[in-house]
């Protein structure tokens, strides 16, 4: 396009001057990985679990020790891998969470598409304009509708999150699940700092559902190793995509980073959800 665009041509004469060019060995077509990303964890993992799209950043030679920084990065290659795979009149479905707010901060470009969040924000903060930011950025940057959803994620009791479910603004987005074609997924590990869903907790449920084998939470659904849902119960109090909606939607990426979320993010792996991973090598790691 950018080659078009500068000589004054189309791109499909652009497209034979280059296919001739290679033939005849007049130029050389290099594919080079950046080299915060490792392609060999990518692939590893992309065959052990038979994923469409694998990308492991490379951590150990990026010095990313930083948690924020770390973060910072997963979210800018999982907008680059956005930028590359939604296409025009794509529903683009995104959850709650830092690692999607720093992919709402690395997004430069975007396809039209329709923006929908997945999931209510963490009931520790104000539900505000800043608290869905990635989601209208998104929007923004891709010249799209949006539809955020100005809810926490976990609520105190079923009543009070049937009432929420029946507000026009997260009518408006909940009904849109089931029209995404691409979504953004995060994994959270059973601990302090790592789940929305047990930072909001109480000390008793969190100890309770530890010992019933949790040990990750991903849409505000509670895992065991496994990958089966062990807190079923708790579905009433979570405004969130479901796991069946889940998994009618076609691309389905799974955001994981640090080695204190390498056994969610293999819990995780295990419910068939995701056909994609944007992770760390520690992570990769572990996982082979």
């Amino acid at each position: 396009m950018e080659i078009a665009e500068e000589f004054g041509i189309s791109r499909f004469k652009v497209a034979r001057t280059l296919e001739s060019a290679l033939r005849d060995g007049l130029i050389r077509l290099e594919i080079r990985i950046p080299a915060e990303l490792d392609a060999d964890l990518s692939d590893a993992l992309r065959t052990r679990y038979d994923l469409r799209h694998s990308i492991v950043i490379d951590d150990r030679r990026s010095g990313l020790e930083d948690t924020v920084q770390a973060t910072r990065r997963l979210g800018a290659v999982t907008a680059d891998l956005l930028a590359e795979i939604v296409t025009e009149n794509d529903v683009l479905g995104m959850v709650w969470g830092p690692e999607i707010e720093a992919v709402g901060l690395g997004l430069t470009t975007l396809a039209r598409c329709t923006v929908v969040q997945l999931c209510g924000v963490t009931p520790l903060r104000p539900v505000d304009a800043t608290a869905v930011e990635a989601v209208r950025r998104a929007a923004t940057i891709s010249r799209g509708v949006v539809y955020p959803i100005y809810a926490p994620l976990l609520l105190p009791d079923a009543t009070a999150a049937r009432m929420l479910r029946e507000q026009p603004g997260i009518v408006d987005a909940v009904s849109r699940f089931g029209l995404v074609t691409k979504a953004v997924v995060t994994v959270g590990g059973w601990g302090p700092g790592l789940s929305t869903v047990f930072d909001a907790l109480g000390e008793a449920e969190r100890e309770e559902y530890r010992s019933r084998g949790v040990c990750a939470e991903v849409a505000g659904q509670l895992l065991d190793a496994e990958g089966r849902i062990i807190a079923p119960e708790l579905t009433e109090r979570v405004i969130a995509i479901s796991f069946e909606e889940l998994r009618k939607v076609p691309e389905v990426l799974l955001m994981a980073d640090g080695v204190q979320r390498a056994a969610a993010t293999a819990a995780a792996l295990q419910t068939g959800l995701f056909n994609g991973i944007v992770t760390d090598a520690g992570v990769a790691e572990t996982l082979l």
